[in-house]
């Protein structure tokens, strides 16, 4: 059975951190989103197919042509037309039943177990609380799937459809006859209407486990929370820990890492390798310490992510946010992660400010960004891919790069 991953998508609701990178290679604990998929469907799949558009190349060098023992092929959705067009050029390659999972979208292996043992062709679903916001399945008295509504006003069930599926190759001539949608791209739901059409059986595959569509950058903070919840009482320290450092609770120091002494770590942290954290610092609450990034004296990193050779040398606090590549934090930069009137904050995406459903949120800083010294970063604020503050700055207002 192959693997087909969508992984094609430009994430502009991810922005900055889109802005020098696919979104399936934003990190998750200790790897990619897209490997997190691979690893979620790897017991089912011999082989992966992924679909790339928006910088496809980065992913093809990041990954290769193999994961843990299982063939890597690349296929490119040059342009954006929608679901159903992207798993048509999987074709060529594709010679047996498949899987299409979505390379932005955290789940466990329950789910392509799942969608496995129902064969093809099935629909993954999972009940919510609220599923107008979803399209909603409509089963039979057999349990097969009956009907298909896209964010109905009155939802008929509860079983909102999680966008993965199983289908056998016969499904490629369907998507042929696919039309356009008002929208003008090619859905694989109205693929799965005209499969239903035909008198088709489509299985639905039940699935209660996890499911977090990483689409906005607060939600890849909540999936680096829910990465490192999974290392338990997990104490791993291959890296240097020197005389003097504090460890408490679940931390892994990776191999090239080094903590230096008077830093105090309460996990789950994950520092990686070529990492250098200390003297004196303090990390803790679900931390991820990126590649080669720097945490130096009298810093307190909380909950966060500081990606690949980010840079908090010191006198600095830095709560609920995510660094991107190569950030640069000058001494004394601070950022805010709490609102004064206790509300939600509130971010700015695609031109719309969003509840995040947060009451602690800090910055979202692109790769490449460098502030000033003493610069303070109010709660939910975005400083773009190479930007920068001046010395003393307070960035109350995004600052996005072009």
């Amino acid at each position: 059975m192959y693997g087909v991953v969508l992984a094609a998508g430009r994430g502009t609701r991810m922005r900055p951190l889109t802005d020098r990178r696919p979104k399936p290679l934003l990190p998750v604990g200790d790897r990619s989103l897209l490997e997190q998929v691979f690893d979620a469907a790897r017991d089912v799949v011999d082989e992966f197919v992924v679909v790339t558009g928006y910088r496809g190349d980065a992913i093809r060098d990041g990954v290769g042509d193999s994961y843990r023992g299982r063939p890597v092929h690349y296929v490119e959705q040059a342009e954006a037309l929608g679901t159903a067009h992207a798993v048509a050029q999987a074709e060529p390659v594709v010679d047996d039943d498949f899987l299409v999972l979505n390379g932005d979208v955290v789940v466990d292996a329950s789910l392509p177990r799942a969608l496995a043992e129902a064969g093809a062709p099935a629909i993954a679903a999972t009940e919510v609380p609220d599923p107008r916001a979803y399209g909603v399945l409509s089963t039979a008295e057999d349990g097969s799937l009956a009907d298909i509504v896209e964010k109905p006003a009155d939802p008929p069930t509860s079983l909102a459809n999680v966008g993965c599926y199983a289908f056998e190759p016969e499904v490629f001539e369907y998507i042929d006859r696919t039309p356009e949608s008002e929208r003008g791209e090619y859905e694989i739901t109205t693929t799965i209407d005209l499969l239903l059409g035909d008198g088709r059986r489509i299985d639905v595959a039940p699935y209660d486990g996890t499911w977090l569509d990483v689409g906005r950058p607060w939600e890849l903070l909540e999936a680096n929370e829910l990465a490192l919840s999974d290392l338990g009482d997990e104490r791993a320290v291959a890296g240097t820990v020197e005389e003097g450092v504090h460890l408490h609770g679940p931390v892994v120091v990776e191999e090239g890492a080094r903590v230096r002494s008077g830093a105090y770590v309460e996990g789950p942290a994950l520092i990686r390798e070529g990492a250098d954290v200390g003297p004196n610092a303090y990390v803790r609450g679900a931390t991820v310490v990126g590649p080669d990034a720097h945490v130096g004296h009298s810093v307190e990193v909380k909950n966060s992510v500081l990606m690949a050779d980010a840079s908090v040398g010191h006198l600095s606090y830095v709560g609920d946010s995510v660094l991107g590549r190569g950030v640069n934090f000058g001494a004394g930069t601070n950022v805010a992660n709490l609102r004064h009137d206790d509300e939600n904050v509130r971010q700015t995406v695609k031109g719309d400010r969003v509840d995040t459903g947060r009451r602690k949120l800090g910055a979202i800083v692109g790769d490449g960004a460098k502030t000033g010294i003493n610069t303070a970063l109010n709660a939910g604020v975005v400083l773009g891919a190479g930007e920068t503050t001046g010395p003393g700055e307070a960035l109350t207002r995004d600052r996005l790069s072009e």
